[in-house]
C-alpha cells in the first residue's frame, strides 16, 4: 500500500536526518571550540524564581548556593511561590532572606501557573521592574559558586535567553538516576554546545535558565502551561525570533528520580506534553523553517518529532491492511525484520553516545569508572523504555506530580 511506503519513507527520513545530525553535533563538539564569553560588569539586578511545593528538605540547599555566589549577593533577589504547601518549605525560605508568596489552588496545578501566579504578583506591585533578568530553577537545585558570574557573561554579549550547563547531584545512586543524568549532560555537551557552534539557537530545560525582562514584558509575565511549559517557552521564542544561548561555563546540579515508577511518571508527563508542542507549534515552526529558512526550526521540529505515535499509527495501519487482505503478512514481517535490525544498530549507538558523553565530561561525573561501564551498558534501557512510555502518553492524560527529593 502507498499510505504505509509513505509513512515508512517519513520515518525513514526522520530517523536519518535526526541520526545524521546528532553525528555532526557530536563531532563539532570535539572539533571546535565552545563559545566563551568576555568578562563584564558585575552590575545586572537579578530575580530568581523558585516554584515549591513541600520542597522543605532540598531548597535551603539552593538558597545557599545563591546567597554564596561570587557575583554580588546584593544584586540578586530570590522570590518564592510556595505552591499547595504543606510543611515549612515557606516558613524556611523567609528564614533566610526570601520574598515568599503562598499559593492554593487545587485546579490550576503545575509548575507553570505557580510562575503564572509569582510574575503576576511581581508585575501588579511593580517589583518585576526592578530586574535586569529572571532566572528559573527547581528547588532541588545546587549551583556552582561562579554560576551567576558565566550568566552574567552571556547575558550581557546580547542574549536575551540563556541556558545552562545541567549535571547532578545524584549520577550514581543507580541505573535510572544515571539514565537521566546522562541524557541532561550529553544534551548540553552535544547540542546546546553544538547549536552554539552553529550559530543556532538552544532549548530551554525545566530548570537553570534564564531571560530579560523585555522577554518577560513582552509574555506579560509567564504564559506557558502546558505539560512541558519549558519546551512551549522555548518554541515561543523562537516564532518570535529569538536566538536561545548556551552558558556551558555556568553548571547547575539536580537531583533526578531514583525509582522507575517515578522516572516513568515524570517521563510519561514529558511525552505527552511534546505531543502538546507539537500540536500547538510543529505546523508553525515548520513554515518559519520554510519561509524564513530558520534552521533551528527544522532543528527543533525534529526534536518535537512524535516519532513513537507515527510508528504506532504505521503498527495499526498494517495491522488493518492485513485483516482486509490489502497487504500481504509476510510482507509485513520483511519490514518488520528491518526495523528490528534498525533497534539492534540504535541499542549499539546508544551505548557508544553514552560513553562518548562520560569520556567527553568524565571531570564533570561524580562517578567511578566501574559505575560509568554499568550506566553505558544500561543507557538503552533507560532510552527504550520511552518506547512504551510513549504509547501511553498518546491515550492518557497525566497530571503534574511532585517528585520526593531526598536531599543530597
Amino acid at each position: 500500500m502507498a499510505l504505509l511506503a509513505f509513512i515508512d519513507l517519513l520515518l525513514g527520513v526522520v530517523g536519518i536526518v535526526g541520526l545524521t545530525y546528532q553525528v555532526v553535533c557530536v563531532l563539532a563538539s570535539f572539533t571546535a571550540k565552545p563559545r566563551k564569553f568576555p568578562e563584564a560588569p558585575r552590575d545586572k539586578r537579578y530575580a530568581v524564581l523558585i516554584s515549591a511545593r513541600n520542597e522543605e528538605k532540598v531548597v535551603g540547599n539552593l538558597i545557599d548556593c545563591i546567597q554564596n555566589q561570587t557575583y554580588p549577593s546584593e544584586l540578586i533577589d530570590i522570590w518564592m511561590v510556595a505552591d499547595n504547601c504543606t510543611d515549612d518549605t515557606a516558613g524556611l525560605a523567609r528564614r533566610k532572606g526570601c520574598h515568599v508568596i503562598e499559593r492554593f489552588d487545587q485546579t490550576q496545578i503545575g509548575k507553570g501557573y505557580a510562575l503564572t501566579f509569582l510574575l503576576n504578583r511581581m508585575i501588579d506591585s511593580g517589583e518585576s521592574k526592578r530586574y535586569d533578568a529572571f532566572f528559573v530553577f527547581d528547588a532541588d537545585n545546587k549551583l556552582d559558586k561562579e554560576y551567576f558570574a558565566q550568566m552574567n557573561n552571556a547575558f550581557q554579549s546580547g542574549f536575551k535567553i540563556l541556558t545552562s550547563f545541567r549535571n547532578s547531584v545524584n549520577f550514581d545512586d543507580n541505573w535510572v538516576s544515571s539514565g537521566s543524568a546522562l541524557w541532561f549532560v550529553r544534551e548540553s555537551r552535544f547540542l546546546n554546545n553544538s547549536r552554539m557552534i552553529f550559530g543556532s539557537s538552544c532549548h530551554v530545560g525545566g530548570t537553570g535558565f534564564m531571560f530579560s525582562r523585555e522577554i518577560m514584558e513582552r509574555n506579560s509575565g509567564w504564559k506557558f502551561h502546558l505539560l512541558t511549559e519549558d519546551l512551549e517557552f522555548t518554541m515561543d521564542s523562537i516564532l518570535h525570533g529569538d536566538r536561545i544561548g548556551y552558558c556551558g561555563t555556568a553548571i547547575l546540579y539536580d537531583e533526578q528520580p531514583v525509582t522507575f515508577k517515578q522516572s516513568w511518571r515524570q517521563r510519561l508527563r514529558w511525552s505527552r506534553g511534546f505531543l502538546q508542542v507539537f500540536r500547538y507549534y510543529g505546523p508553525a515552526l515548520v513554515r518559519r523553517a520554510i519561509k524564513e529558512r530558520d534552521f533551528s526550526c527544522v532543528d527543533l521540529t525534529l526534536l518535537i518529532c512524535p516519532f513513537t505515535a507515527l510508528s504506532v499509527i504505521r503498527t495499526v495501519l498494517a495491522g488493518v491492511f492485513i485483516a482486509l487482505g490489502f497487504v500481504s503478512l509476510q510482507s509485513q514481517l520483511d519490514s518488520m525484520n528491518m526495523w528490528i535490525a534498525g533497534g539492534v544498530a540504535s541499542v549499539l549507538g546508544m551505548m557508544l553516545l553514552a560513553a562518548i558523553t562520560c569520556i567527553a565530561e568524565r571531570d564533570k561525573i561524580d562517578a567511578t569508572n566501574k559505575e560509568l561501564v554499568a550506566y553505558c551498558l544500561s543507557f538503552p534501557i533507560y532510552l527504550l523504555s520511552y518506547i512504551p512510555i510513549s504509547f501511553q502518553a498518546m491515550f492518557s492524560k497525566p497530571g503534574w506530580k511532585p517528585i520526593e527529593h531526598r536531599g543530597h
